[in-house]
């Protein structure tokens, strides 16, 4: 007998109940919104079963579609689980290697990429840039590259350098509030998506009395505002050191928030070789930038 589920059925279920959206089901699955609207109509006139209730902000999954994505997701994870156990025992120094990094850790990274295909012509680096946290154990990317305070118990972590951070802005907004307390200066905020960050979550404390002038939410975003003149901001040394347009403010605000540069990778595919390969490479070149990580080469420094 015939099964009127496969596993690409399941999947798209999956990623509208996750999603909540068409288009974010399509963004995820990387494919046309067109595809999911279809192959979710077919299926659900197949079998004569609604999996969704059509709201005018999203998608909300009827019991059927809870009782499908439910399944779909233990599917999902077992799948997973059996190319991490697969591909780790693949001996070829060879192949893809898909990396997960942050748009602000990118720059630094791709300055080594270059070296890296020279010395491992036959990997080949899959990278993606967000700021949202890839999945490891869902096969989401073999190794990332994060600035995080803290890293999941059941990864394979390996410590590249400490991330200092440290209040920033343009000199023109210096020389206009040289004298003004911290209470009193105009803020740049990121916005309650990036907020659990350790950024976020300073500044979500610390500038309550102030003047929020702006929220974006992006760290590039929070660099480019400061640099214009907008206001205070609290960055990355990484990031604000290697701004002409920027100055470290030399006063120390309270309980300034620590971060470090991680390279994380799933334990199953540690002895990969094309991902012990680039996971030895990486952790070489980027504690080269050991200095700039930990904030001992500001550019400039100003005093309010």
């Amino acid at each position: 007998m015939h099964s009127a589920f496969d596993w690409d059925d399941l999947r798209v279920v999956l990623a509208v109940a996750r999603q909540g959206s068409l288009s974010g089901a399509a963004r995820y699955l990387r494919v046309t919104h067109s595809t999911v609207f279809r192959r979710l109509a077919v299926l659900e006139q197949t079998l004569g079963v609604r999996f969704f209730e059509r709201f005018r902000d999203g998608y909300a999954a009827t019991p059927a579609g809870e009782a499908a994505a439910l399944l779909a997701a233990r599917l999902a994870d077992e799948i997973a689980e059996l190319e991490r156990r697969l591909s780790g025992q693949d001996m070829r120094p060879s192949g893809a290697v898909r990396i997960a990094t942050a748009d602000t850790i990118w720059p630094l990274v791709c300055t080594h990429v270059p070296e890296f295909r020279a010395r491992h012509p036959e990997i080949v680096p899959e990278f993606t840039i967000s700021n949202a946290m890839a999945n490891l154990t869902r096969r989401e990317a073999d190794i990332a590259i994060r600035p995080v305070p803290e890293v999941p118990e059941h990864l394979v972590a390996r410590r590249i350098a400490g991330i200092t951070h440290a209040l920033y802005a343009s000199p023109d907004y210096l020389t206009r509030n040289k004298t003004a307390e911290f209470s009193s200066q105009e803020w740049i905020e990121l916005e309650d998506t990036v907020a659990p960050t350790v950024i976020g979550r300073w500044l979500h404390q610390h500038t309550r009395s102030g003047k929020v002038v702006l929220t974006v939410d992006a760290l590039a975003a929070l660099r480019d505002a400061a640099r214009a003149g907008l206001g205070l901001a609290m960055l990355p040394c990484y990031l604000g050191d290697s701004d002409q347009g920027l100055c470290r403010v030399a006063a120390t605000p309270p309980d300034v928030p620590r971060s470090a540069l991680w390279l994380l990778t799933h334990d199953d595919l540690r002895r990969t070789p094309r991902v012990r390969a680039a996971m030895v490479f990486f952790a070489a070149a980027l504690s080269r930038h050991r200095a700039l990580l930990e904030g001992e080469c500001p550019m400039s420094e100003a005093i309010m």
